[in-house]
């Protein structure tokens, strides 16, 4: 147990400078209530960083995270590739972990929708292996590996039992199209579930899942896949329970994580106080979890419940931003899960 975490902090683009002061104050409630001590090492990456120092990831922000205990990054624009996709593969955050979950009071497709897809998060197309061939052809490598498939199966049903919820794995894949890839995927993870057998497990193809995640969202508890289309099914999920606002992530390794909204930087409303901070507060609770489980922390850990339950009771007596139907600003909404953390405890 630690008195205090040093959590590296890229506030980001856009709207993120805006989500990140609203997520302070829910710093200040957690370490108030809990004493838990959380120490922003504030770094720079991004778009605005691009423009002023010539590059979006400057060494001393991957040096700045190397020395964190976590970090927790807002959202950045055109430039997320070499900022998340370099950080996931330079301290190797293979798995990639995004709730998708109904609150109270929120327009949500179904009441009780509580999902997680746990994503691939280093291979795949997102490897960024392009090359131009003919003046009119270019080729895209998809890199999937055994081990790969496996750490990532492995993470997902270690998830479900976590869960304890539906104790389900949806492997999701196009094998039938893409068989050599895809197929090595399947194969993966149907080898990985013989050795969880209290967890059901099935399969669905991706244009399938993609459907049923809108027809029958309730019905799933974990869902694992590779990048590309984990990244494309969680904002299809995300829709489902309020929007991308409402979205937290994880980028997990064997050593460390980062944490973060998973939408982007939405320029044309920054200042603007519109944004819902809510997927940056979930991320928080998300690395509270996280570092209390890797440092049996258990104030960390009731830390992290402590802010969603924050947020739902902030949801439930109507407490929203415009993207919800309400009319708090991003700060006054960080104001409203303080208050409720505080009042909860």
């Amino acid at each position: 147990m630690r008195k205090a975490y040093r959590i590296a902090l890229i506030p980001g683009d856009g709207i993120g400078p805006e989500l990140t002061e609203a997520t302070m104050k829910v710093w200040e409630a957690v370490e108030e209530t809990f004493g838990v001590g959380l120490e922003a090492i504030r770094v720079e990456a991004g778009d605005a960083c691009l423009e002023r120092r010539g590059v979006a990831l400057p060494q001393e922000t991957i040096d700045a995270i190397k020395a964190s205990d976590a970090c927790l990054k807002g959202p950045v624009g055109n430039t997320a590739a070499d900022v998340i996709v370099r950080l996931r593969l330079l301290f190797d955050l293979y798995a990639n972990v995004r709730p998708i979950k109904a609150y109270p009071g929120i327009p949500a497709l179904r009441p009780h929708i509580d999902f997680v897809i746990v994503r691939e998060n280093t291979e795949d197309v997102y490897r960024g292996l392009e090359f131009q061939i003919t003046p009119d052809d270019f080729v895209c490598l998809r890199v999937i590996t055994r081990k790969g498939c496996e750490r990532i199966a492995r993470y997902a049903f270690e998830e479900a039992l976590r869960r304890r919820k539906g104790m389900k794995v949806t492997a999701v894949h196009k094998a039938n199209v893409m068989r050599l890839t895809c197929g090595l995927f399947a194969e993966t993870c149907r080898s990985v579930a013989k050795a969880y057998p209290g967890v059901s497990y099935e399969e669905l193809l991706v244009d399938t899942a993609a459907m049923q995640i809108i027809k029958r969202p309730e019905s799933f508890d974990v869902i694992v896949t590779t990048n590309m289309f984990g990244d494309i099914l969680s904002d299809e999920a995300a829709q489902t329970v309020g929007g991308l606002g409402m979205a937290p992530g994880a980028n997990i390794g064997e050593k460390f994580a980062i944490f973060e909204p998973v939408h982007g930087c939405a320029p044309k409303y920054a200042g603007k106080q519109y944004a819902n901070p809510c997927s940056m507060i979930l991320a928080t609770a998300l690395m509270l979890r996280w570092l209390g489980d890797r440092y049996g922390d258990d104030r960390a850990k009731k830390a992290g419940e402590a802010i969603e339950e924050g947020v739902a009771s902030a949801l439930k007596r109507g407490n929203m931003t415009r993207d919800l139907g309400g009319k708090l600003g991003t700060s006054e909404m960080g104001d409203a899960v303080a208050v409720e953390i505080k009042r909860l405890a």
